[in-house]
C-alpha cells in the first residue's frame, strides 16, 4: 500500500513539474541571450486557449499543441518587436505582455468554461512501466512528459556541446563583443524569444488539454512566474531546472495530498495552497545569498537593451 501511494506520489509530482520543466527551459534561452521576458504568464494563458479552443473545434490534441505554441510564438513576438526593435523597457514590456495574455486569454476563453476534451491517454512503455514504484510513474506519461526531457537533454547538448550554443552565450554575455566578430545579434535574439515565447505556449497547452482537460480562468495560477523564477534559482543551468520543477511540483502534489486525506491538520486550506509559493519564495531567498554563484552564471547583457551600431 505505501508502494502505491508513493507511486502515486512521484507520478503526480511529475506531472505537475513538466509544465514548469516546459517553460523554464524556453524562458532559459532567452535570457542566456541577454532577453528578459516576464510576460511568461500570459504567453502561457494565450497558449492554454488556443491550444484546448483547436483541441475542441478539431478533435486532435497534437493540433491544440501546435496553436497553442503558435500562440505563445505571437505573443513573444510582440514582445521582441517593442524590446529589441523599438529599444523597449523589457521589464515593463514584459509585465504588460503577461497583463494582456491573462486579460485577453480570460476574454476568449468565456465561451468554453462549460466545455470538458476527452482524456488523452499516456504512453505505456512496456516492461520498464511495470516496475515498482518508478515504473508507471516514469514509463506511463503523456507524451509531453516525455517531450520535457528530451528537450532538457537537447539543451543541455545545444548550450554546452555546440557551436550555437556558445554563440548564444557570448551574446548574452558581451553582445557588442558577438557584433564585432560578425554574429547577428538582434536576430538571434529574436530567435531565441521566439523560442521561449513557444516553449510556454507548450506549457500552457499542457495544462489545458492533458493536466486539466477544460479551460478555467486563471488555470495559469501563478505558473509563468515561477517558471521565471526558476530559471534564477538554477542560476541558469538547466539541471537545476529539472529539480526546481519537480521541487515545486512536489510540494504542490503534497498540499494536494494533505488536503484530500484525513489527517487532523488544524492549517487553514488557503495556506497550504500558497505553500508551493511560499517554498519557491524561500529557496529563491536562499540562493540569492550566494550573489558570488548568482553573478558568475548570470548573463552579463540581461535585461539591458542593445542597438548594433551601423
Amino acid at each position: 500500500m505505501e508502494t502505491s501511494i508513493l507511486g502515486s506520489i512521484l507520478f503526480a509530482t511529475i506531472v505537475a513539474g513538466t509544465p514548469l520543466i516546459i517553460v523554464a527551459l524556453g524562458q532559459l534561452i532567452a535570457e542566456k541571450a541577454g532577453v528578459l521576458n516576464l510576460g511568461a504568464e500570459g504567453m502561457m494563458a494565450m497558449g492554454a486557449i488556443a491550444a484546448f479552443a483547436v483541441t475542441l473545434h478539431s478533435g486532435n490534441p497534437w493540433l491544440g499543441v501546435l496553436a497553442g505554441m503558435l500562440a505563445g510564438v505571437a505573443m513573444s513576438f510582440i514582445f521582441a518587436v517593442v524590446v529589441l526593435t523599438l529599444m523597449g523597457n523589457q521589464v515593463a514590456s514584459g509585465l504588460a505582455l503577461s497583463i494582456l495574455g491573462v486579460g485577453l486569454s480570460a476574454f476568449i476563453g468565456k465561451p468554453y468554461e462549460s466545455e470538458i476534451l476527452p482524456t488523452v491517454s499516456a504512453i505505456r512503455i512496456p516492461l520498464l512501466a511495470d516496475l515498482p514504484v518508478i515504473g508507471n510513474a516514469l514509463f506511463n506519461q503523456q507524451a509531453l512528459v516525455y517531450f520535457s526531457w528530451a528537450l532538457f537533454a537537447g539543451m543541455v547538448w545545444f548550450l554546452y556541446r555546440s557551436r550555437a550554443g556558445l554563440v548564444l552565450r557570448a551574446i548574452g554575455e558581451s553582445p557588442s563583443a558577438a557584433h564585432s566578430i560578425g554574429f547577428p545579434v538582434i536576430r538571434i535574439r529574436y530567435l531565441a524569444t521566439l523560442f521561449g515565447g513557444a516553449m510556454a505556449g507548450i506549457g500552457g497547452a499542457f495544462l489545458s488539454v492533458f493536466y486539466t482537460p477544460l479551460w478555467v480562468e486563471g488555470m495559469v495560477s501563478g505558473r509563468g512566474w515561477i517558471a521565471i523564477a526558476l530559471v534564477v534559482f538554477a542560476t541558469w543551468r538547466p539541471f537545476r531546472v529539472l529539480v526546481g520543477a519537480y521541487l515545486f511540483g512536489g510540494v504542490m502534489v503534497a498540499q494536494l495530498f494533505v488536503q484530500g486525506s484525513d489527517l487532523d491538520i488544524n492549517i487553514p486550506s488557503q495556506l497550504l495552497s500558497a505553500l508551493p509559493y511560499l517554498a519557491t519564495i524561500i529557496v529563491l531567498v536562499i540562493i540569492s545569498r550566494d550573489r558570488n554563484t548568482v553573478r558568475l552564471n548570470a548573463p552579463v547583457s540581461l535585461g539591458q537593451p542593445y542597438r548594433p551600431e551601423a
